[in-house]
């Protein structure tokens, strides 16, 4: 069992069941609204949006999770009778502190990341901007609609991907980066490999995007940790590209991805490599089933509490098309932005998707319709 048995409080038990519970806690700003000052909300992570209430969460014996949703009003009285004072501090001040640029990216708003995959075989563009020249005929075009970031891929990893060589990506990359990056567009790396992160930096690249969290490759790590404040994006994946689709298990989905992210930002720091360089993303398909992604995307504030920037990557995945069997990759736009725009909802920075155009008017009217 891996989903989360959530509920309103319905009597003074459930409160002391949650405030006498001695294990560790996780708390998931919920009840969000455009904040224009309302006394009755906090911001989210410092930007425009703001929350209401906390989704106090604690994992069962056995495997899953129960919840209970605690009114802010509430939240004093239940913090006194639970005896975690510093604790719900401290998770405050990651949830609503300001977040510092990223890659000079203010984060105060949702940015949109274009994804520009220079590869034969990605699940649903793979092919379609495979020569240098389409690639960045392509990144031009997304920076043209809105993407605040474009992110340079040269190695599919979706599920059941081969891997290609370090210089064939290489070759696949640097030429895209060192032409976008020469644009003046703030560029990222979407790479596993040490030496991959040493030849896109070197070409210009301002952003590293790794799907292992700097833990797929003993040089990516030491690399990051001893280049010059070069932002980095820790995902969650499970499993291996070619692997992580056969039959993934947790036992708390959106609290095994949680606690593995703070693993790895800790094993950052460690490094040298301070928080405010790095932000998370759970990794919506990497390891996961409909069920794993529908809970990680339900409750997707919850990694706010890193006190790092979030980025939702879930352009196109496989997750749309199980709840939608007809749709190919190409055909799934109408469940891209539903998600796009429930990552915006929960404050999300980052958005990493395909079909940028469409994905910046989406976060307008939203806004627009917010802002009345």
């Amino acid at each position: 069992m891996d989903k989360i048995e959530g509920s309103v409080l319905r009597s003074p038990a459930d409160v002391r069941g949650f405030a006498d519970f001695d294990g560790p806690l996780y708390y998931a700003p919920t009840g969000f609204i455009d904040r224009a000052d309302d006394p009755q909300t906090l911001p989210l992570a410092g930007g425009r949006r703001g929350f209401s209430a906390l989704e106090i969460i604690r994992r069962n014996e056995g495997g899953g999770a129960q919840s209970m949703i605690l009114p802010l009003l509430a939240l004093e009285g239940w913090v006194q009778n639970s005896g975690r004072v510093d604790e719900i501090n401290a998770v405050l001040d990651r949830l609503t502190g300001n977040r510092r640029a990223f890659a000079n990216q203010d984060m105060e708003s949702t940015h949109v990341m274009g994804i520009v995959n220079v590869t034969p075989d990605s699940f649903s563009d793979g092919g379609d901007h495979n020569s240098v020249e389409q690639a960045i005929a392509h990144g031009r075009a997304l920076a043209a609609h809105g993407a605040s970031i474009l992110d340079i891929g040269g190695e599919s990893t979706r599920p059941g991907a081969a891997p290609v060589s370090i210089d064939e990506e290489i070759a696949r990359v640097v030429p895209v980066i060192q032409a976008l990056s020469a644009d003046g567009h703030c560029v990222s790396v979407d790479t596993r490999h040490g030496a991959v992160m040493k030849a896109a930096m070197q070409a210009g690249a301002h952003i590293i995007n790794d799907v292992t969290a700097l833990a797929g490759d003993e040089e990516s790590l030491e690399f990051v940790s001893q280049s010059d404040d070069a932002p980095v994006i820790l995902m969650h994946m499970q499993g291996e590209p070619g692997t992580m689709q056969d039959n993934p298990q947790y036992d708390c989905v959106l609290l095994d991805v949680y606690d593995y992210l703070l693993d790895r930002i800790e094993s950052c720091e460690q490094a040298g490599i301070s928080r405010d360089r790095i932000c998370v993303d759970p990794g919506i398909g990497f390891g996961k089933s409909l069920s794993h992604n529908l809970e990680l995307l339900s409750r997707l504030a919850l990694f706010h509490g890193l006190g790092c920037p979030v980025l939702l990557g879930a352009s196109r995945k496989s997750f749309i098309g199980k709840i939608d069997p007809a749709a190919t990759p190409k055909q799934r736009l109408g469940g891209s932005l539903t998600a796009a725009l429930n990552g915006w909802r929960q404050g999300a920075q980052i958005l990493r998707v395909h079909d940028v155009e469409e994905t910046v008017q989406a976060l307008s009217v939203a806004s627009a319709i917010g802002a009345v």
